[in-house]
């Protein structure tokens, strides 16, 4: 094991033998990550029960680190640091847990991008395009959980992503570990695929977020959603639809009428799943009409959105629903 304790010579050779799977990792050789968090999962393991004690949370996190590694070994600059790397992930994971329920973003932890941009720590990733092929492998059901708790910023929570989805929080944990399970073996299934373009497909559902917004505010959803949205598409609560396309419309008009814009600060982009994550900017007049962010949670068919979900952040301080409220 590699908590074991070791002489110079042989932590060295641990060290270099580290290194040669990072860089392997990193050039997108599956083998060679798996090998890593086998040779580190007792240290993180450690960690997580030092920290959380024995129960659910500990494997959580474990896994949870584990697809952080994922998506973040290209950014390791010291390959032969990759231990101490792992164990921080899975320590600030914990101290997150403990925290608060409402968890900040999973990738906070982790230090930022040089350019601050939101969406960098994706684009970044070396292994994006093979992830997201993976994540399209899965169903629905375990798609939505897994995509919120991972790739959002601010729907990370068991609670929040329970809210999404109409289900109890030991259903999204279950559904989070069968996740995960299935993403191995689709990551495996996937490997030697074509990949597309995951930065690509997020800047162009960049673009769109922010001409969505800024064509409402000019008067035309309703073209809008003739043009990328199907004509049967249908807003949900939970697992309900509660209208269609004359209420969008209606939704958007009276926020608009009200003063509230809207401004994308997020954007997650799939084959079959996208999410904008939305600041909701209250009139000066109102500033509790609307809460302070919604997140557009849509389900895509060709390219097109079919099913929409709203999940509004809570407000710091509860305030009465207004009628204008879409969900």
């Amino acid at each position: 094991m590699m908590d074991q304790i070791m002489t110079p010579d042989t932590m060295a050779y641990a060290q270099r033998a580290d290194a040669a799977l990072v860089r392997a990792a990193q050039s997108g050789e599956i083998a060679a990550l798996g090998l890593l968090l086998e040779r580190h999962e007792p240290g993180m393991r450690a960690v997580a029960l030092s920290i959380l004690g024995p129960g659910p949370d500990t494997q959580d996190v474990v896994q949870d680190a584990a697809l952080t590694a994922l998506r973040r070994i290209a950014d390791l600059r010291d390959p032969q640091a990759v231990g101490p790397w792992l164990r921080m992930i899975v320590r600030n994971r914990c101290y997150g847990l403990l925290r608060d329920t409402r968890r900040t973003e999973p990738l906070e932890a982790l230090p930022p991008s040089p350019s601050g941009d939101p969406q960098q720590w994706l684009e970044k990733a070396a292994l994006r395009d093979w992830i997201w092929e993976a994540v399209e492998q899965l169903s629905p059901a375990l798609r939505l959980p897994l995509v919120l708790r991972h790739f959002s910023r601010n729907l990370t929570s068991y609670e929040q992503i329970a809210q999404v989805c109409a289900v109890p929080v030991g259903t999204v944990r279950s559904r989070l570990n069968q996740g995960r399970a299935k993403l191995a073996a689709a990551l495996n299934a996937t490997a030697d695929a074509a990949h597309s373009d995951v930065r690509r497909r997020t800047e162009a559902s960049w673009q769109q977020a922010h001409a969505t917004i800024d064509e409402a505010e000019r008067g035309n959803f309703s073209a809008v959603l003739a043009q990328h949205w199907s004509p049967e598409v249908r807003l949900m609560r939970g697992a309900d639809a509660v209208g269609g396309r004359d209420l969008l419309l209606r939704g958007m008009e009276g926020d608009l009428t009200a003063g509230v814009r809207q401004r994308p600060r997020h954007v997650v982009a799939g084959r079959s799943l996208a999410v904008w994550e939305m600041d909701l900017i209250n009139p000066a007049d109102d500033p509790e009409h609307c809460p302070p962010a919604v997140a557009w949670i849509m389900n895509l068919s060709g390219g097109r959105v079919r099913e929409l979900r709203l999940h509004h952040a809570q407000r710091t301080q509860a305030g009465p629903a207004r009628q204008g409220d879409v969900a």
